[in-house]
């Protein structure tokens, strides 16, 4: 779809121009102390490059629906929104970091509480005014099928949105990884859009929405993959909070949205063990006093194993492009299976 190329140019064309304004007002990244000591060389480097994955997806989405008969939906509004407040919370993240030129930026409680309002927001919006529907589905809503009914989808929104979003943050500890990886996941569900789309059918709960969707998973794939080509190792400008938490939400909002609750921990199932690695890592410090991994998030504690940062960021690609493929395996094999029995 032309959305993918046009955020995949407004990303690798606009990056170059958002770097020379960084580094012209001294905006770099300031590394964790208690990082890998061979990442202290990265320190200085651009940050907040998410500015331009998110301008690049809003462009590409707009765009992308110029020549086609693609119409605007609710639901594609309501992902470009999502993104763009996220990477707000991000962009404020960053500035603080920069301003005080340190490693820590907005207070947990501050940005927990932007993030879970957000969610509140885009939860309600779905509900009432993009009429999603309220049960719990896997890859469509007869599977498995709960009600939840609109209080309880509006906390699993929330729950899902927010972990979703850190989740891919935690991820963002290597050159290109949450970007490469996040390619993976929006490419799949531009397919999973498209199949939904042409099979209305058995999907006949998303038949207007989808193909918008599918759209935004595009611009959003041309974005990442964009930003990519100066963000692969060695970086020349990091995505920061801006970019990691807008690509997270961008993902749960599509699932949530395209009735893929269930499946989206699959599809981002590198996003899944990065986070449990670190919940891990700190339960067992404190219940036993022992760490399960030299360093978490555990693409660190490969670093520390004596992996190249290269090999590490490659194999963790290899993964990610492993669990979106196992993704789409099972929504295909349940579209046959549905089929077979209309």
């Amino acid at each position: 779809m032309s959305s993918g190329g046009v955020a995949l140019w407004v990303a690798i064309l606009g990056t170059p121009l958002l770097m020379r304004w960084l580094i012209r007002h001294k905006i770099g990244q300031h590394i964790r102390e208690d990082g890998p000591a061979h990442h202290s060389a990265k320190a200085g480097t651009p940050t907040m490059g998410g500015l331009a994955i998110v301008t690049a997806v809003v462009i590409g989405y707009f765009v992308g629906h110029l020549g086609t008969e693609v119409k605007f939906s609710r639901t594609g509004y309501l992902v470009i929104l999502t993104v763009i407040l996220f990477g707000v919370i991000g962009f404020l993240d960053d500035w603080i970091k920069v301003r005080h030129k340190r490693s820590l930026g907005l207070n947990k409680r501050a940005k927990m509480g932007a993030q879970i309002a957000v969610s509140v927001l885009f939860a309600e919006l779905a509900v009432h005014w993009a009429h999603t529907a309220t049960s719990l589905s896997f890859t469509r809503l007869g599977s498995p099928g709960f009600e939840l009914g609109e209080v309880g989808w509006v906390l699993f929104a929330v729950f899902v949105l927010v972990a979703t979003s850190n989740a891919v943050n935690l991820t963002d500890g290597l050159d290109g990884l949450a970007a490469g990886s996040s390619t993976f996941c929006f490419a799949v569900l531009a397919i999973m859009g498209y199949w939904v789309f042409r099979h209305v059918g058995i999907y006949h709960e998303l038949p207007a929405s989808a193909i918008d969707l599918a759209l935004a998973s595009v611009a959003l794939a041309g974005a990442c993959l964009g930003f990519l080509w100066w963000n692969a190792a060695p970086a020349q400008i990091i995505m920061g909070d801006t970019g990691s938490l807008a690509i997270g939400s961008g993902l749960a909002a599509i699932c949530l949205l395209m009735n893929l609750d269930l499946l989206l921990p699959i599809l981002g199932g590198l996003f899944v063990f990065e986070t449990v690695s670190v919940i891990a890592q700190v339960i067992s410090f404190r219940v036993f006093g022992k760490r399960i991994f030299r360093m978490a998030p555990f693409h660190h504690h490969f670093e520390l194993l004596g992996w190249p940062e290269t090999t590490v960021i490659v194999r963790f690609w290899i993964l990610g492009g492993l669990f979106a493929a196992l993704a789409l395996g099972i929504f295909y094999g349940e579209f046959l299976t549905v089929a077979h029995f209309t």
